[in-house]
């Protein structure tokens, strides 16, 4: 084993998924229950459904439209 490694060429690695930061939200149950139903037919859990939808929101710059 070397002493020193050298690193200055190396690269990020791209299998490595973007970091998640836990969170506390208070979220109306209506909502809840939805991602959960979508989550019931599509097998996949109620809060990376929500992670995802709010990251395509993010992508797309969607802006709120407050009435």
């Amino acid at each position: 084993m070397r002493n020193e490694y050298d690193f200055s060429g190396s690269v990020e690695n791209p299998y490595v998924r973007k970091p998640h930061r836990q969170v506390t939200m208070n979220l109306d149950v209506d909502v809840i229950d939805y991602f959960k139903g979508q989550a019931a037919e599509t097998g996949i859990p109620y809060q990376r459904l929500i992670n995802l939808y709010l990251s395509r929101c993010a992508e797309e710059g969607k802006r709120l439209a407050f009435v």
